[in-house]
């Protein structure tokens, strides 16, 4: 669609998001690199990750496998009694291991020492460091560490969320400029000169992925500090929420929410449950209830209760069809006290969930990783692109400063106006990029006011 303005709104307001694209660039692109290429990485290890831990991952498939009670024991004995038993991850099929998290206060965040127990030879397979909902090794651990924080912690994670927060907003206006220009007839790119094929393929390249940009900003800010808390309180707000079992053994307790990026990033911060004395020969029991109760996925998890509170069973298998069905377990009575299946789930949490594991390569398996990757390297292919031109066309030294604040002021009043409205807004809906631009703003008013 061609965006036709008024010639004197258009005079205006061009000047004024072409700056802002190209400080926009300037500023975010690298860290939008960084987080382009380590998601990348992150979405094309799964493979390598197999074969760097098969020996934890895999048995040679002999025997029948024995109770998880047994299995727990064997898992227990090899930590010693001191850590507590977070989660169980029975062998999704046969041939592979079972899974065993403890909880370890010298781990970080969302991290649980994890044992690998075969479960025929009740051989321990491996002894490694697991983290978040995905259960993820330490080889795509510090991939996705890097990529959401930079392994810096809370602060790290400001990057990420600037990335996030300003790349829809470049890519839109990326789109803009182009839709203005595209009266004007080009020549082919064989035809161009090395300058202009660049300048070429930077748009074109931002315009073939300019959904799936915008889609992984939109993902990627439902993780982030900041912007998270606002979508969830939104989404609070217009009951737009995601269904979670109540853990509660007391039936007037209310049912409890649950947010998705919760799940990647916070869990591990809860209090973790007090171990029951029963707790291994209550395993099998629990599962079987479960089961039985429609849990029909061979990817389940087992989380321990609190005390006077229920367990936790849950699917977990992302990719499609979506299974995370979720049921409340009474350890006393062995019967469901509570649940939340996602066929009942609202589309908007649907759409979440689903949005979320197409971000991370999960819900279409080897397609959807490869699809991550191209936009990843597209993006980053794209910024090259944006710097070469950059570099060709900035202004020689003693020319006139080209500022935003200098195209800002020659829109029109409700121009300016909007602007400001918009730029508010926006700050307050994404906190992290309200900042930056404010930062911005402030370097180009001097600049402005140096040079007049």
């Amino acid at each position: 669609m061609t965006v036709t303005l008024p010639v004197g709104a258009a005079l205006g307001l061009r000047p004024f998001l072409m700056r802002l694209h190209l400080y926009a660039g300037l500023f975010a692109a690298p860290f939008i690199l960084i987080a382009a290429l380590s998601g990348t990485l992150y979405v094309l290890t799964p493979p390598l990750e197999n074969w760097v831990y098969r020996d934890a991952l895999y048995t040679d498939g002999g025997g029948t496998p024995l109770p998880l009670s047994t299995q727990a024991e064997a898992a227990r004995a090899a930590v010693g009694p001191d850590l507590r038993l977070h989660a169980v991850r029975p062998a999704s099929a046969p041939g592979q291991t079972s899974r065993f998290l403890f909880a370890d206060p010298s781990l970080g965040e969302s991290q649980h020492r994890t044992i690998f127990v075969d479960p025929a030879s009740l051989e321990v397979r491996g002894d490694l460091t697991t983290y978040g909902t995905s259960g993820v090794l330490p080889l795509r651990m510090q991939i996705d560490l890097f990529h959401r924080s930079l392994m810096l912690g809370d602060w790290g994670r400001l990057y990420s969320e600037l990335a996030a927060s300003w790349l829809w907003i470049s890519v839109i206006g990326g789109v803009v400029m182009w839709s203005w220009r595209r009266r004007v007839a080009v020549p082919r790119l064989s035809q161009m000169r090395a300058p202009q094929r660049r300048a070429r393929l930077h748009m074109l390249i931002g315009l073939w992925l300019s959904v799936g940009l915008i889609f992984l900003s939109a993902t990627g800010l439902t993780w982030s500090q900041y912007a998270g808390g606002r979508i969830d309180a939104l989404r609070n707000a217009l009951g737009w929420i995601t269904p979670s079992v109540s853990l509660s053994l007391d039936a007037a307790a209310p049912e409890a929410t649950h947010s998705e990026h919760m799940d990647h990033t916070q869990h591990g911060m809860m209090a973790e449950p007090a171990l029951p004395q029963d707790w291994a020969q209550s395993l099998d029991a629990v599962a079987q209830v479960a089961v039985a109760g429609g849990l029909d996925s061979p990817y389940l998890e087992l989380r321990l209760p609190r005390p006077n509170q229920a367990w936790l069973v849950r699917e977990y298998d992302r990719s499609y069809p979506t299974q995370v069905d979720t049921v409340a377990v009474d350890p006393a009575m062995l019967e469901i006290t509570s649940r939340a299946d996602f066929a009942e789930f609202p589309l908007i949490a649907k759409l979440v969930r689903w949005g979320i594991d197409i971000h991370m390569g999960e819900m279409f398996g080897t397609a959807n990783r490869i699809l991550m990757a191209v936009i990843g390297l597209g993006v980053s292919l794209m910024i090259g692109y944006g710097y070469a031109i950059w570099w060709r066309k900035r202004p020689p030294a003693g020319s006139p400063v080209q500022t935003l604040t200098r195209s800002w002021s020659r829109m029109s009043p409700g121009a300016r106006v909007a602007a400001v409205a918009v730029a508010l807004a926006l700050g307050w809906a994404l906190p992290v990029m309200g900042a930056s631009l404010a930062a911005f703003v402030a370097i180009d008013l001097l600049r402005w006011q140096m040079a007049g």
